[in-house]
């Protein structure tokens, strides 16, 4: 939220560097997450660094408030005139302006009284307002079209104020101000932008900050008047309020101005208006927008004309109630919409008015030909607010007070702040009351705090004298009983717990905000460290994070969220349909459910990271959530992703080609060093029959009897529905708990051998359908004891292998640490393991 520092000391004494306040603010929750100058030089603080602003500083002599007394025509330009300005000197200074707005006052004589503008001396800087470019220019006499020129008046552009440079910047006359006071004190400022979090609702307005700077600075905070001048005929029977949902709506209230004017609002509403992102529209509308950013109070304003209008002639009753099936709603941003049962609504008997809480309608809205305006303060259900804003995707300053907690106690303030205003900027009678409807008084928190609490949680001792004049800084009521502190907390702090435990944490919580966070000292512990116990679960996880983040993988961390359609495209044809756990108020309708799986997630991150790189390796750990019939939580498993895509090596410094795409077995080469790092022995592969795989490159591993997961390259109609049909898309997903479980802690060591080895290979026919990991099994239970070690080097398809057959090659070492192996007896195993594979598998030894 932008805070203009200037309306903040309309309500609280600033006497300290505003670089020093935005850290005091910061520290205390409020953090500042920007500082912005308009014309005033950027201030210096011992200890705290901002970053050096480029902002234009309005130099004191040679940019001043200017009065032009006459506007003259220019003899040789139809298109210019010449302003004669007082800026203080003893003499009027000509200046040659195009500026369209002063083209009415040409040739009407001396101006009386005169128009105020920002005037800017010879040798003074500001913006080049013909520039695009963001450029600085300091003013020289110059000559236009024969007439002497060395000074100007300005526009908001060249200021720095706005991009706005239509026509010159005419200001309303503040009595306070003559001819030649510097323009630094006119119009500079500062403004603070602060990043509230949502448990800060007491915060979303100017008034709510200006509390917290009194608490932080020890000042007495100036609220505003409330009080409205009441002198038109009564509001009773003008309009009645029906409320049938008070849990929804605690509090509804009105108060009715007749006979007013729409017109622009003042300059110093405006002015504060954009200075925190608003958009002056006209007096109503503003003061609307203003009292919400004063004190956080949200308005509305109805054409009461158009209310009664609607209610033939008679007085109109506004109810609030939830939506019916079907309804719609033309709102003030021009779209029509469809509403939800759970809105609360603002109506009439004739339909819906607006959007409680959120936005009104277009039909009763403020037009040029207002008269009469009703205005309405209200309060509303937060989490009410929160869910409709999200359904509607609409969301507005309104909406977003509203959704973190504003007190009814506020509603009949801003209601009697707000009117006044309209009556003062707009004209008209105040109709005398005001149309207050409260079915549900917020009930009023009461806690008492020990002090033996506040140095429990704090770690210090704080008198209860001195907790007491904290907490009364920021509003609470404290009485101190001995150590005991009653405190009432004020309307506004809404996060204050009534819970006696809560409710006590909360008041520490703002005692170490004022005291000072920065004052609490470092301390040692002072008792014994606890026993550690180890865990093993998170251990293990973090040892396969390492292993495959030294493997070359990168982590990837995502949302849980995704939408059914989305994972369908992982099975060809799309599959049968699953079972989702559902969001009930999802942020977005393409993540309305929750993850059944982490491909989903790995294969959108690698089609959003394929526009920077054309090489990816990363891997994500996560939970996936599985519904349990009958059950209202779902299982939710952790599950451990891969995703490697692109060529097998990186491009040398030198360039030249990176070589060729990566394959299935760099996936499965992954897998095994990710096995050897967590010193997973004895896995094995087998065919995998995965939807998502590719049914010819992809595998299933398992170890100790556990099926751990599958890996492969993506099946191709997958991968079309992805968009990811270049280089092929390499992928796994594996059983996180189950991989985890069968990890051995330590590492089976054995000692060198002490013979020689002896070296043999063998090539076996056997048929396509037999995995080789079968073949395997057989060869090492038929080698027994002297069989030390078996590997597949070789597989052959193709002449003179018979169709639907394969050869497989394998590399087998004897050796036993008793004796060196004599030939005869490597030979006797060998036969054993030819006749084992032939009589178990078919298998025939290849000629």
């Amino acid at each position: 939220m932008e805070v203009p520092v200037s309306w903040l000391k309309e309500f609280v004494e600033i006497d300290i560097p505003v670089e020093l306040l935005a850290e005091r603010l910061t520290l205390a929750g409020l953090e500042v997450g920007a500082i912005t100058y308009l014309g005033v030089p950027q201030g210096q603080v011992e200890g705290i660094r901002w970053p050096k602003s480029d902002h234009l500083v309005w130099d004191r002599e040679k940019l001043v408030l200017g009065a032009i007394r006459e506007v003259k025509a220019h003899p040789n330009a139809d298109r210019l005139v010449i302003a004669m300005v007082d800026y203080g000197g003893t003499e009027l200074e000509q200046t040659v302006t195009g500026a369209p707005n002063l083209i009415p006052y040409k040739e009407q004589g001396p101006l009386d009284p005169p128009l105020w503008s920002p005037f800017a001396k010879e040798g003074a800087e500001v913006w080049d307002g013909h520039s695009e470019e963001r450029k600085r220019m300091i003013l020289k006499e110059k000559p236009l079209r024969g007439i002497p020129n060395r000074c100007m008046v300005c526009s908001e552009k060249e200021l720095g104020l706005s991009d706005e440079h239509e026509g010159i910047l005419l200001l309303e006359h503040d009595p306070k101000y003559v001819p030649g006071t510097p323009l630094q004190d006119v119009l500079g400022d500062i403004v603070l932008t602060v990043e509230l979090t949502p448990n800060l609702a007491r915060c979303f307005s100017i008034l709510g900050v200006a509390r917290e700077v009194a608490a932080l600075l020890d000042k007495p905070l100036r609220l505003p008047s409330y009080e409205a001048v009441m002198e038109g005929a009564g509001i009773e029977g003008e309009v009645s309020i029906e409320i049938q949902n008070p849990e929804l709506n605690p509090r509804f209230t009105l108060t009715l101005l007749r006979g007013t004017t729409i017109k622009p609002s003042p300059q110093w509403m405006q002015r504060r208006l954009k200075l925190v992102g608003q958009r002056p529209i006209n007096n109503i509308v503003d003061v609307t927008n203003y009292i919400t950013f004063e004190i956080g109070q949200p308005l509305h304003a109805f054409d009461f004309d158009k209310l009664k209008e609607r209610a033939g002639g008679k007085a109109p009753t506004i109810i609030t109630r939830l939506a019916t099936p079907g309804e719609t709603l033309a709102t003030l941003d021009e779209v029509t919409r469809t509403l939800d049962p759970h809105n609360i609504l603002v109506c009439d008997t004739e339909g819906v008015l607006g959007m409680g809480g959120i936005i009104g309608g277009a039909e009763t809205e403020i037009s040029d030909s207002t008269r009469n305006v009703l205005l309405e303060a209200a309060n509303w259900n937060f989490i009410n607010i929160r869910r409709s804003m999200q359904s509607q995707k609409v969301f507005t300053d309104a909406g977003t007070r509203f959704s973190r907690g504003v007190h009814p106690s506020q509603a009949p303030l801003g209601v009697k702040r707000g009117i006044e205003l309209m009556r003062q900027t707009g004209g008209g009678q105040v109709a005398q009351g005001m149309i207050d409807v409260y079915p549900k008084p917020a009930p009023v928190v009461v806690v008492d705090l020990h002090a033996s609490e506040v140095k429990r949680l704090l770690g210090i001792a704080i008198p209860a004298a001195e907790c007491a004049s904290l907490l009364k800084r920021q509003g609470f009521e404290v009485t101190v009983n001995g150590d005991t502190l009653h405190v009432v907390a004020p309307d506004n702090r809404m996060d204050i717990s009534s819970d006696p435990v809560t409710g006590q944490a909360d008041l520490v919580e703002e005692i170490a905000r004022i005291y000072g966070y920065d004052r609490i000292p470092d301390t040692i512990i002072e008792d014994q460290m606890p026993p550690q116990w180890a865990n093993t679960a998170l251990e293990r996880e973090e040892r396969a994070r390492d292993v495959l983040v030294a493997l070359g993988l990168r982590e990837n961390i995502s949302y849980r969220f995704t939408s059914a359609a989305d994972e369908a495209k992982l099975v060809p044809g799309g599959g049968a349909e699953a079972a989702y756990v559902t969001l009930a108020n999802p942020m977005d309708a393409e993540k309305n459910v929750l993850r059944r799986t982490l491909l989903i997630n790995l294969l959108g991150n690698a089609i959003n990271n394929a526009r920077y790189t054309n090489r990816q390796l990363i891997y994500e750990i996560g939970n996936v959530y599985l519904p349990r019939a009958g059950e209202t939580l779902p299982d939710e498993p952790r599950r451990l992703g891969l995703l490697l895509t692109g060529p097998r090596r990186v491009q040398g410094w030198a360039g030249g080609e990176s070589g060729e795409a990566m394959d299935f077995y760099d996936l499965k080469g992954v897998v095994e060093g990710l096995l050897n790092g967590l010193h997973v022995s004895g896995a094995t592969y087998a065919r995998s029959t995965h939807a998502s795989l590719h049914p010819g490159r992809s595998a299933q591993v398992s170890a100790k009897g556990k099926a751990l997961g599958d890996f492969g390259e993506l099946h191709p109609l997958v991968a079309r529905s992805f968009g990811l049909e270049g280089a092929p898309v390499l992928v796994g997903e594996f059983d996180l708990d189950a991989l985890l479980e069968v990890v051995q802690p330590n590492n089976d060591v054995k000692p060198l051998p002490t013979t020689p080895p002896v070296l043999q290979d063998i090539a076996l026919v056997v048929n396509e359908t037999t995995p080789a990991a079968a073949v395997e099994a057989v060869i090492v239970q038929a080698g027994g004891k002297l069989l030390k070690g078996v590997t597949l080097f070789d597989v052959y398809r193709g002449d003179p292998i018979p169709d639907g057959h394969k050869s497989l090659a394998y590399s087998l070492v004897y050796q036993t640490d008793e004796k060196t192996l004599k030939d005869e007896e490597v030979a006797s195993v060998h036969k054993r393991i030819v006749k084992a594979v032939e009589r178990e598998l078919g298998a025939k030894l290849r000629a």
